[in-house]
């Protein structure tokens, strides 16, 4: 089988499907290469993301990547939400096949670039160099 169990579940029955429209920080992010395109929004209280939802244009791969992640951070602080990486995306699916890996980074930059928004529109200082990787949509400098 190509795809687990867990990854066709959340392709099938996306969670946090959606537009926010009193989103507190709204990310976007996309990849030229296979034209999957993420957007996420989140409510934040207290620096705990409260609500959060996404469209996602893309793959099946591209959906599920974007609906674990939203299950992974609800609930958690902005802060523990920035330390989401793909492999622990990729991990809570079960796995993916090689040449859909680059979903679960854009699932991962998807997250930074939301709480990036929320740091900017509420002037909350933030070290770019940890949580830029280069292919955030910031304009920091990234070249060491």
């Amino acid at each position: 089988m190509l795809y687990s169990e867990e990854v066709m579940d959340h392709f099938r029955n996306p969670r946090n499907v959606g537009e926010m429209l009193d989103a507190d920080a709204v990310g976007e992010v996309g990849n030229a290469k296979c034209g999957d395109i993420m957007r996420m929004y989140i409510k934040v209280k207290d620096d705990i993301i409260t609500d959060i939802k996404f469209m996602t244009f893309g793959c099946g791969s591209a959906i599920a990547t974007s609906s674990i992640a939203t299950e992974m951070i609800k609930g958690k602080s902005i802060y523990e939400a920035l330390e989401l990486t793909n492999k622990a995306v990729v991990q809570a699916l079960g796995g993916l096949p090689a040449h859909k890996l680059h979903c679960s980074v854009l699932a991962e930059e998807a997250v930074k670039a939301t709480i990036k928004d929320y740091f900017d529109k509420h002037n909350i200082p933030y070290d770019k160099d940890k949580y830029c990787k280069g292919a955030c949509p910031c304009e920091h400098d990234h070249k060491d």
